[in-house]
C-alpha cells in the first residue's frame, strides 16, 4: 500500500483543481489490487480443487473398505465425495463472478459492494470446508472403529468398561480438534491474509466516496 499512502499525500498537498484526478488515480490503483486480490483467491480455490483430488487417488478408502468385507460403504463415500465436488465447485463460480464483476465496475459503490460480497463468500467457503473436515474426521473415526476387524479387541474392552470409552471419545475429541486447527491456521493464511488486503481497499474506499 506504499503507493497508495504516497498518492494520498500528493493529493492533500495539491490544490483544489487537482483534487478530483487524484481521487481517480486512488481509486484505479484500489481496482486493480482489488481485481488482483480477488483472482488470486480463485487461483487458490482451483489449485485447491486439484490437490485434494490428486490426494484422493494416492489415499482412498476404497481398498480398505473392500479388504474388510463392507464395499457397501463405498457408495455412500462417493456420494459425499461428489456433494462436496458440487458445492465447491459452486463457489469457485462465484470467485469467478465477483472476479468478473469487479474487474469491470466503474462505480466507487459497486465496487465497495463487491469487495463486501466477495469477504462474505471466502468466510462462508472458509467454514463449509471446516465443516467438512469434521465431518471427514467423525466419519473415518467410526469407519476405523466399527468395521475394521482389527480394532474387535478395543470395541469389546471399551463396552464393558465406561472410563476407557470416555477416555476415547476425549482423545478422539481433540484429535478432531487439532486437525481442525490445523485447517484453520492453513485458511486464516491463505485466504485471510488476502481477505484482510481486501477489507483495506473497502475501508480506503470509503475514505474518498463522498
Amino acid at each position: 500500500m506504499k503507493e497508495l499512502d504516497l498518492l494520498k499525500k500528493d493529493w492533500k498537498k495539491n490544490s483544489d483543481s487537482f483534487e478530483q484526478i487524484s481521487e481517480n488515480e486512488i481509486y484505479k490503483m484500489i481496482h486493480k489490487k482489488s481485481s488482483s486480490i480477488v483472482k488470486w483467491i480463485l487461483i487458490i480455490s482451483i489449485l485447491e480443487i486439484l490437490f485434494w483430488t490428486v490426494s484422493n487417488f494416492f489415499f482412498s478408502t476404497d481398498e480398505m473398505l473392500i479388504k474388510i468385507k463392507h464395499a457397501e460403504m463405498i457408495f455412500y463415500l462417493e456420494l459425499l465425495t461428489y456433494f462436496n465436488y458440487v458445492v465447491v465447485l459452486i463457489f469457485v463460480y462465484f470467485f469467478y463472478k465477483n472476479y468478473k464483476t469487479i474487474s469491470t465496475t466503474e462505480s466507487t459503490k459497486l465496487l465497495m459492494g463487491s469487495i463486501l460480497k466477495t469477504r462474505k463468500t471466502v468466510q462462508y467457503y472458509v467454514w463449509y470446508n471446516l465443516g467438512m473436515a469434521v465431518l471427514s474426521s467423525i466419519i473415518s473415526f467410526f469407519i476405523a472403529f466399527v468395521y475394521n476387524p482389527e480394532m474387535e479387541f478395543l470395541r469389546d474392552k471399551l463396552a464393558t468398561n465406561g472410563k476407557a470409552m470416555m477416555m476415547t471419545i476425549g482423545i478422539l475429541f481433540l484429535v478432531t480438534l487439532a486437525f481442525l486447527g490445523i485447517f484453520w491456521c492453513f485458511y486464516r493464511l491463505l485466504y485471510g491474509t488476502l481477505l484482510r488486503r481486501l477489507y483495506a481497499n473497502y475501508k480506503e474506499l470509503k475514505k474518498i466516496d463522498f
